[in-house]
């Protein structure tokens, strides 16, 4: 940042955190607003439960102090905490709750984080940070190596050093951290552990400032749904790749392992009972500290979330809109019919495009063929003298399929299958080929007919006498008639 005097000034006349700092009752709101969401980790409390709790702080000063040093009532000093000019407090309705609630904004917990540091500490440890700035440095310089020869010798010196700790513990020489280095420690976890916290809040706060700008948006468009989801989802998607999206979904991909948690929960138990740390009586609170890191967490996920449902919203209201607009539009087609029904006008009234697409590929189009032109030779008819064998006409073949039918029920009465051969052999075909397609049309149609590819069966008949009563046959797969 910038530190010169015009950008300070600005920041002192509008950033939240320096509103705070300057105000004649920085020393209530920052104590008040400590106790009640930072200390205890409250992301979310509704109205009455912090007024309530405002009104006994404000209670227990006026015993303390004067009669009138606070003299208005708590709804009116939250409300003045949430407005837009201080920002201290973020004051909104839950979905499905018409009770208001507050929430601390990432300003008011950087400014009362830092008038936490204002304080004396008896015990102020440099070599744990030392040490972490070194590891860092050494993770940066390994994680951008793209040398395999010196990626594989840093490994190797790593694993020497292994291996001479490794010797000197089994020889007896266990070295252990002083009681000063353990305080450190344990006091650097507790700074970075209530940064962490902190940073969650500024996480979410980024993430419902997007899911206002969409709000904003969806109030004003009036183009199509296609063109604002893409720009919307190409702004997510822009805070979620960015560096604090990557980290924030790293650290919750890590956190949400079941084997992080228990291994959190028994580092803990373990550093929490040692001599040192507990001479430094921590607060409870941290030996929960990871759980308030999953409980922070979700209330961003839930952020994310809102995102979601209000474009689902919008999209459901494009389609309801769209509906009544075809509705309406059928509507008016139908008044309109009724009121031509009983005086229809001359002409066309309405027409109608054709639903089917007519699809005609180029090479199915015939080759071009000369209309031929016939010759018509102006003659009279008459009559003729030839005689012709009409008994061709009258001697049809017709299969009666009814009694066919009949056949086959009679046959699945006493079993519960039958094969075309069997029923042909108990009952010889009359009328040859075209019989025996009767029978393959009935087990499609009228029958759970079942066709066996792997038996092949061969059907004899005898021609008749016209043919010279020769014997043809057929070779066809096994179909079984079932009941």
């Amino acid at each position: 940042m910038n530190m010169d005097f015009f950008t300070l000034d600005m920041l002192r006349q509008k950033h939240p955190a320096w509103r705070m700092l300057r105000s004649d009752h920085a020393q209530l709101i920052a104590s008040f607003l400590h106790r009640v969401f930072i200390a205890p980790n409250v992301r979310v409390m509704a109205q009455a439960d912090l007024a309530e709790a405002l009104e006994d702080e404000l209670f227990g000063l006026r015993e303390r102090i004067r009669e009138d040093v606070f003299p208005r009532t708590a709804l009116d000093y939250l409300n003045e905490w949430a407005a837009d000019e201080k920002g201290w407090l973020r004051k909104f309705y839950p979905q499905g709750s018409d009770e208001p609630h507050f929430d601390l904004t990432p300003a008011a917990e950087k400014a009362i984080a830092w008038i936490g540091t204002l304080t004396e500490r008896a015990f102020v440890g440099t070599e744990s940070r030392l040490l972490t700035l070194l590891t860092l440095l050494k993770q940066m310089s390994e994680g951008s190596e793209t040398d395999p020869q010196a990626r594989v010798a840093e490994l190797r010196k790593r694993r020497d050093e292994i291996d001479t700790e490794i010797a000197n513990i089994l020889a007896g020489d266990i070295p252990t951290l002083s009681d000063t280095a353990l305080k450190d420690r344990f006091q650097q976890f507790i700074a970075l552990a209530r940064e962490l916290l902190s940073d969650f809040r500024e996480v979410e706060h980024n993430f419902r400032g997007l899911d206002r700008r969409v709000r904003e948006r969806i109030a004003l468009w009036d183009g199509g749904k296609g063109a604002l989801l893409e720009e919307v989802m190409g702004e997510r998607d822009a805070i979620a790749d960015s560096d604090q999206g990557r980290s924030f979904r790293a650290f919750w991909d890590f956190l949400m392992s079941g084997s992080r948690q228990e291994e959190l929960t028994q580092l803990l138990e373990r550093v929490l009972i040692l001599p040192p740390v507990a001479e430094l009586n921590p607060d409870a609170r941290i030996r929960r500290v990871h759980y308030d890191w999953l409980e922070a967490g979700e209330h961003t996920q839930r952020t994310v979330a809102l995102l979601s449902q209000q474009l689902r919203r919008f999209l459901d209201d494009q389609a309801w809109l769209e509906n009544r607009r075809i509705m309406d539009i059928l509507h008016g087609i139908e008044t309109k019919a009724l009121a031509l029904r009983d005086s229809p006008p001359a002409g066309e009234v309405m027409q109608i495009d054709d639903t089917g697409a007519d699809i005609e590929l180029p090479m199915e189009r015939p080759l071009y063929t000369p209309p031929i032109k016939p010759l018509i030779a102006d003659v009279a008819l008459e009559p003729g003298d030839e005689e012709v064998d009409a008994a061709a006409l009258f001697s049809q073949v017709v299969i009666d399929k009814t009694e066919l039918l009949r056949h086959i029920r009679n046959a699945l009465q006493e079993r519960s299958k039958v094969t075309l051969a069997e029923l042909i052999e108990v009952r010889p075909l009359q009328h040859g080929l075209a019989e025996l397609i009767a029978y393959l049309q009935l087990a499609s149609d009228a029958f759970n007919a079942i066709v066996d590819e792997e038996m092949i069966e061969v059907i004899l008949w005898k021609t008749t006498d016209q043919d010279g009563g020769r014997i043809r046959q057929a070779r066809l797969p096994r179909v079984i008639f079932v009941r």
